[in-house]
């Protein structure tokens, strides 16, 4: 809920500032507040490794490794969204790394995984009625915003 809540605050910003300085542009503001969230979500993976380490399915080996790679892609993504000449490669590497994601959560779920406190006291299969949508959502984001 945190991401979804920082993406579209970010927007909302995004869309009052591009207003305000006479330019105003959708677009750009989407490609900031994706960004910013991206930021955001790589900050959690050197704050709550361990927990995203017990979402890897076991047989994903070098958790805590694979963990802190993924958030200095998502560190990466972020400043590729805002640079022109690199956006639309950054636009399809983070749709297809949103997808690569998805087994990461399914299993988290299936385990009631809580990443921030890296228990077993998750809220279980139902937070895919949540995550999985909200995966759409960012995929629908990024090809708007970046690609079309």
């Amino acid at each position: 809920m945190k991401v979804l809540i920082i993406l579209l605050g970010t927007f909302g910003i995004g869309l009052v500032v591009t207003k305000l300085s006479g330019d105003f542009s959708i677009k750009l503001s989407a490609q900031i507040a994706m960004a910013v969230m991206m930021a955001f979500t790589a900050l959690g993976h050197f704050k709550f490794t361990r927990g995203m380490a017990m979402m890897l399915p076991s047989f994903i080996p070098y958790k805590k490794q694979v963990v802190y790679i993924t958030g200095v892609i998502e560190i990466a993504a972020a400043a590729g969204l805002l640079i022109p000449a690199t956006r639309t490669l950054t636009a399809w590497c983070l749709i297809l790394f949103f997808i690569v994601l998805t087994p990461a959560n399914i299993n988290a779920a299936m385990k009631h995984i809580n990443m921030e406190k890296g228990t077993f006291d998750g809220p279980g299969p139902a937070y895919l009625w949540f995550r999985i949508p909200l995966q759409l959502l960012f995929m629908a984001w990024v090809s708007w915003s970046c690609l079309l």
